[in-house]
């Protein structure tokens, strides 16, 4: 009896403190006629500030299902960053969204949107539907 009563509170203490940041930084992709651009450039600069930054894990969060054209938002957690790694990493994001929206081939291809000065806290993502944690 005490080790299935053990075994319940651990399982509910890691289900309800499983999600580590609390502080996140949103990039929403937009479309206007033909899908959402690619999320490349935004995904391989988070992995390279991982390593050249050297932290442990990096929290990203993703909400799929935001229109028609498979519009979808990215929330980077930043709890666990230093000043210096979260100001360095929102310059990076603001560059390599700057740098990607700039670089549109065609005017149909779908915008890049990152604000800086926008933290969206856990309190905000609890209501969100098809939320995952992102993989790849």
């Amino acid at each position: 009896m005490k080790k299935i009563i053990v075994t319940t509170a651990l399982l509910a203490f890691t289900f309800f403190y499983s999600q580590k940041n609390q502080n996140y930084l949103e990039i929403s992709y937009g479309s206007v006629c033909c899908g959402p651009p690619s999320d490349k450039p935004v995904l391989s600069f988070l992995k390279e500030f991982k390593n050249k930054s050297r932290v442990k894990s990096l929290e990203i969060l993703q909400q799929k299902g935001r229109g028609r054209e498979g519009e979808f938002t990215l929330y980077v957690g930043t709890d666990y960053l230093t000043k210096n790694q979260k100001s360095r990493l929102i310059r990076g994001l603001t560059a390599t969204v700057s740098n990607q929206n700039n670089s549109k081939k065609n005017q149909s291809t779908g915008t890049v949107f990152f604000d800086s000065a926008t933290v969206v806290s856990q309190s905000d993502l609890t209501d969100v539907k098809n939320l995952t944690i992102y993989k790849k």
